[in-house]
């Protein structure tokens, strides 16, 4: 059964008071079905552009302002390679974040002809969104910004600007967990070059003049702190909704649990693929369930 809440948002009709001879038709998929999926949202598109501006910065400041003036070669090398690599792991994972179709449920499919093929029992109930004419299956939600059903939402993100949903939750979790350990990193190397500049000439520690280094030095703790509590407490949250399966939305909600449950490791492959391997790390790797079923519902 669906909340009150839920209720109040959606048109529940039984299958022969739908009218869905009011709905538009579907959308025909023509040359450009298979184009990238983008939200044309103008605060999410300032957001994300923000996100990898800020990234830079952070690079920007760990080559050239601790990095490329260190006396040790070795220092460098290992903390460079380190740095770039999760840099660029958390924005390849940003970029499929973004550009991933969440889970949206086709528009105007509440057809007659659509109905039928769901072969429903006399009397039973299905649920149709009035906002995009669409039959919503069991655990999605409308956004208001992607103007879209999106399967298993759990909520529309401004930073990746997109929803959060089935098809690319896991994306998002390694987004906000590789933005956690460049901001881990970042501040060590920080603190140490602080007491290196400290121990040293501030001329010869950094390329930059002494205020220069200092202002640069200051401004990425701050954006590594901040972004290290924020990301720290998303992935945190996110993982924490995996393993209990249920959304930030139903959990918000407080909607009924109509879904099977199922062991945590089970909600894990659910999300980052079947079985378990290193591409569960990789933004490139799309999931395969395999056999973890998306949707094992109580009849």
């Amino acid at each position: 059964m669906k909340s009150p809440g839920h209720r109040s948002r959606d048109i529940e009709r039984q299958a022969g008071y739908l009218r869905p001879e009011h709905c538009a038709p579907p959308p025909q998929l023509g040359p450009g079905a298979g184009a990238m999926w983008f939200i044309r949202d103008g605060c999410g598109i300032v957001c994300g552009v923000i996100t990898w501006m800020l990234v830079l910065f952070a690079e920007f400041v760990v080559l050239f302002v601790m990095l490329m003036p260190a006396r040790s070669l070795l220092y460098s090398l290992v903390n460079g390679a380190l740095f770039n690599t999760l840099a660029f792991l958390a924005l390849a994972s940003h970029f499929r974040a973004m550009c991933t179709d969440p889970g949206a449920v086709p528009k105007g499919n509440a057809t007659k002809e659509f109905i039928e093929s769901l072969q429903l029992k006399p009397g039973q109930v299905v649920y149709k969104c009035p906002k995009c004419c669409c039959i919503k299956p069991d655990r999605a939600h409308h956004c208001s910004v992607c103007k879209r059903c999106i399967k298993k939402m759990d909520h529309h993100c401004p930073w990746v600007n997109n929803c959060v949903g089935e098809n690319n939750q896991k994306y998002f979790v390694l987004f906000t967990m590789y933005i956690a350990l460049i901001s881990l990193h970042s501040l060590i190397m920080a603190a140490l070059h602080f007491v290196f500049c400290f121990e040293e000439d501030w001329n010869t520690c950094s390329s930059f003049s002494p205020p220069a280094t200092v202002i640069l030095l200051i401004l990425l703790c701050f954006e590594g702190l901040l972004f290290l509590i924020f990301t720290s407490v998303m992935f945190g949250t996110q993982v924490h909704s995996i393993c209990t399966d249920e959304t930030g939305i139903e959990q918000l909600k407080k909607e009924e649990r109509r879904w099977a449950k199922k062991s945590k490791w089970m909600n894990m492959k659910v999300v980052f693929g079947h079985p378990f391997s290193i591409g569960w790390l990789s933004p490139f790797s799309t999931p395969d369930h395999g056999k973890a079923e998306p949707y094992q519902y109580v009849v």
